[in-house]
């Protein structure tokens, strides 16, 4: 999911007034639909994108499983879709608000699933940690980060509940790798693989009409999380996220037309991308001067984030402020040590 967090954007330009609304749709380019559905949280929408082909649909995301959803979808399928049916649906990465309506699409329409191999697999494995208990490596790894017992209770009750805003994917996909160039409504779109904010998230990028899906990967007025999480505790996704914005912007023109998940389309690219680097190269040198002395993955939530950390946002701010420190501790600027179960981080001493 995405840390909200207002990332400045004056480079950039925004075509469409207005956003449709859930359950309608606007037509960004020749037989491109700009459709909205709704989220049950303070990011309160996800764009999906319907792409017209010769005898029906290809829809680009799909919304979390929800009534709303469900009631939205519905709404759109009469119309604006017109009644046609949905031949592909192809998702940019596993969240439940890009995946949670894929299986319900691909059930009534008997259609196949597109995504990459690591976010179906990934999916599918969280989806099945649904109602099991938090594992106890788990609660060591926030414990080491600094939490305190109501917040590991907090988690504990909380844990396994990925799946239950997801409808069952189909038992098969179909495979989309970096590169691979993928025929839509007649026109060819490529693949580009972002990493990072998930594992192998899928952008689709159409020279003929130069628009970019951008999924998650590119966002205008917030920037994705990127965060290590317990099953994998010495990830460097910072890397992999700064990594591939570079490589987005040698990939893909300035001009396009961008369409986030969330948010409006726009223009400015690469300019957006300069300025997410910027975020997180500044946000690497506040922690490093503020680790002059010892700090906890907890101390260090003021120099990344904006705002208060309720209990539904500690998940996040841990594991996006823990990809800071993995990034630099990785580099050799700074130590870890475990004290007592709880991890603390310095600025590593230099010997003369």
């Amino acid at each position: 999911m995405d840390a909200e967090i207002p990332v400045n954007a004056d480079a950039l330009t925004y075509p469409f007034a207005a956003a449709p609304q859930p359950g309608s749709a606007r037509e960004i380019a020749p037989g491109v639909l700009w459709l909205r559905m709704p989220l049950p949280m303070a990011l309160d929408h996800i764009n999906v994108w319907a792409l017209a082909e010769a005898d029906g649909w290809t829809v680009i995301d799909t919304g979390m499983h929800t009534g709303a959803s469900e009631a939205a979808w519905q709404k759109a399928l009469a119309q604006p879709l017109g009644g046609r049916p949905v031949r592909r649906v192809v998702c940019t990465h596993m969240h439940p608000d890009h995946v949670g309506m894929a299986g319900w699409l691909t059930h009534r329409f008997d259609c196949p699933l597109w995504m990459t191999r690591l976010e179906y697999v990934t999916c599918r494995m969280l989806v099945g940690d649904t109602q099991r208990e938090a594992p106890p490596d788990a609660v060591r790894f926030y414990q080491a980060c600094g939490w305190d017992a109501q917040a590991l209770a907090h988690y504990q009750a909380r844990f396994g509940s990925f799946g239950k805003r997801i409808f069952p994917l189909p038992s098969s996909f179909q495979r989309i790798s970096d590169g691979d160039t993928v025929e839509i409504g007649g026109r060819p779109w490529r693949a580009l693989i972002g990493r990072g904010h998930s594992p192998e998230h899928l952008c689709l990028y159409c020279p003929e009409l130069a628009l970019l899906i951008s999924g998650d990967q590119v966002l205008p007025r917030i920037s994705s999380n990127v965060s290590v999480f317990p099953t994998e505790p010495a990830a460097d996704p910072l890397a992999e996220w700064l990594a591939s914005l570079s490589e987005l912007r040698q990939r893909i023109p300035d001009e396009v037309l961008v369409l986030p998940a969330h948010n409006e389309p726009f223009r400015g690219l690469h300019a957006r991308l300069e300025k997410l680097t910027a975020r997180h190269e500044q946000a690497l040198a506040r922690v490093l001067e503020a680790l002059g002395e010892p700090q906890r993955v907890i101390d260090l939530f003021a120099l990344l984030f904006r705002r208060p950390i309720a209990a539904d946002a500690l998940t996040l701010a841990t594991g996006e402020t823990l990809a800071h420190l993995n990034y630099l501790q990785r580099r050799g600027h700074i130590t870890r040590e475990l004290r007592d179960g709880v991890c603390w981080y310095q600025t590593r001493t230099v010997r003369t």
